[in-house]
């Protein structure tokens, strides 16, 4: 019997990697946004104004990161899950043909 490299257990490491790298970007953009906001903070009331249509767009895109955030930890939940469960199959198979 053969096991290649093109498995279910390579298949959820990839799905774990994938998801953390979503968490891993989301947080990045977070962390720029709010480092842009304290920089803009100390600003004229003129400029106060041309802000807060800027910061309902940071308000957005902090919503849309923290969706991506969620997205990746589910994602990469489901990697472990797939990857449990095809080293549960190849233990059993090992067991029934040894």
């Amino acid at each position: 019997m053969e096991i290649s490299g093109n498995t279910a257990f390579y298949a959820g490491l990839s799905s774990i990697q994938s998801g953390q790298n979503r968490v891993d970007q989301a947080a990045s953009q977070i962390a720029n946004n709010t480092i842009e906001r304290s920089v803009t903070s100390q600003s004229s009331e003129v400029q106060i104004d041309r802000l807060r249509g800027v910061d309902r767009a940071q308000q957005s895109d902090l919503a849309s990161n923290m969706v991506e955030m969620s997205q990746g930890k589910l994602q990469a939940e489901l990697g472990v899950k797939v990857a449990k469960a095809s080293d549960e199959v190849l233990g059993t198979i090992i067991d029934t043909f040894a």
